[in-house]
């Protein structure tokens, strides 16, 4: 006999709406014994005559306590409680089983079938009740636990949606920061730039390019920002509009020369005014490492800086390397920093080759880098590459010594190639 019940049940368990109970026996006398008890209690309770109608019952109704029998004609208890954990239900139902058994293995199989819990017949009121409210708890722990995943559910949409606007706004700011370097090769009268360019995310914090002083004189470069993302990317934006022939009012290396002609600011001074621009006015916590070179066309003289930038290094035309520069501070960690000019020349056929240290410090998988040492045996081997072959070749050899293409740091290059009048 079952006995009329709501259809909805509040959530709460406090005395004004304790969970709706479902009591299972094939004993008349038993389930109307119990069902007295728990309605003294004030719980909703329903009945079912056998495990094959409570679990037709379960299908339609929401039971959050269940008090079933485990010897019954046809399904038994421990079958109803594995059928019934096998519904698709959203909340937990908690399953006591009513026996007589008292056997280890027994209540070890009840365990195993789903059961939370077991009273021995006959049952006891207290021991009834003491059970109930401890399953009461465990209810009320899981009604908190789904509250809390539902919140972090939607908490995690939300963030979804906050990362993939912010992946398409990285994406569309890779794509600007590419245009930085729009002229992968560049001809100058008396030789070519060739650069490349990767960053190890969207968007990195090296920066490689040239720009024309004279008809007979250009300017070569290669910037590493401190740190990685955004605010590098950042950096190398705002430095690449101070080192671009586009814009010379702008560019902080040139200035009027006599007769009101262009010129430029020794390699040395141009290092002084970026390191106090950096520390005066823009009053930043980044810092970033330089090599910058000025190089006459017409005679293959060289003037450069380095400021905490890896070795600048010359390819002879038989193929021989050469390390130039002897280290220097980076620009903007200490105010009035000097910085040292160094001076070379090139021979037609020369190549002057700038790296910023996502190469030279480019880690194996034993962590051994790959530093300057091996880069100049990576230049030697392909030495015979035209530039722009050279650096895939650089690229190629650095995923082969790091064991992947995905660089810890953003890697990039310049090449100048001296032609000569």
């Amino acid at each position: 006999m079952l006995r009329a019940v709501p259809q909805s049940m509040p959530e709460q368990t406090d005395g004004a709406g304790l969970p709706l109970v479902l009591v299972v026996d094939d004993s008349r006398a038993q389930r109307r014994m119990l069902s007295v008890q728990l309605s003294r209690w004030g719980y909703q309770v329903a009945e079912a005559a056998s495990a094959e109608e409570a679990l037709d019952l379960c299908r339609n109704q929401t039971f959050h306590l269940i008090l079933s029998d485990w010897m019954m004609p046809g399904m038994t208890g421990l079958e109803f409680c594995r059928a019934f954990r096998a519904l698709p239900e959203e909340g937990y139902g908690y399953f006591i089983l009513l026996t007589s058994k008292s056997d280890k293995t027994e209540i070890a199989n009840g365990l195993e079938a789903g059961a939370d819990d077991f009273l021995t017949k006959p049952v006891s009121a207290d021991e009834l009740r003491a059970r109930l409210r401890a399953g009461e708890r465990i209810l009320g722990m899981q009604r908190e636990l789904v509250g809390k995943n539902r919140l972090l559910g939607v908490a995690l949409d939300q963030l979804q949606k906050v990362y993939d606007s912010l992946d398409r706004d990285l994406i569309e700011a890779r794509k600007l920061q590419q245009t930085l370097m729009r002229d992968r090769h560049r001809e100058f009268s008396g030789g070519s730039v060739s650069l490349i360019l990767r960053p190890s995310g969207h968007v990195g914090g090296d920066l490689v390019g040239s720009f024309a002083i004279s008809q007979r004189r250009i300017a070569v470069y290669s910037v590493d920002v401190s740190g990685h993302g955004v605010a590098s990317a950042m950096m190398t934006a705002r430095l690449a509009g101070m080192l671009s022939g586009a814009s010379p009012d702008m560019n902080i290396a040139l200035t009027s020369g006599q007769d009101g002609f262009r010129d430029a600011w020794p390699p040395e001074m141009v290092a002084y005014r970026l390191n106090r621009m950096m520390i005066e006015d823009l009053q930043v916590e980044q810092y970033f490492t330089l090599a910058y070179a000025e190089i006459d066309m017409a005679t293959g003289q060289c003037m450069m800086v380095q400021a905490g930038h890896p070795h600048p290094l010359v390819m002879r035309k038989d193929g021989t390397v050469e390390m130039v520069g002897d280290g220097g501070l980076p620009i903007g960690l200490i105010e009035g920093a000097s910085y040292q000019r160094i001076t070379f020349r090139l021979a037609p056929g020369d190549r002057l080759i700038l790296v910023s240290d996502g190469f030279t410090e480019c880690p194996d998988a034993a962590e051994k880098e790959l530093g300057t040492e091996g880069l100049v045996e990576v230049l030697a081997a392909h030495s015979a590459l035209a530039s722009t072959q050279l650096l895939e070749a650089m690229i190629w050899a650095l995923s082969n010594h790091a064991g992947t293409s995905d660089f810890p740091d953003d890697v990039s290059a310049l090449i100048f190639d001296y032609r000569g009048n």
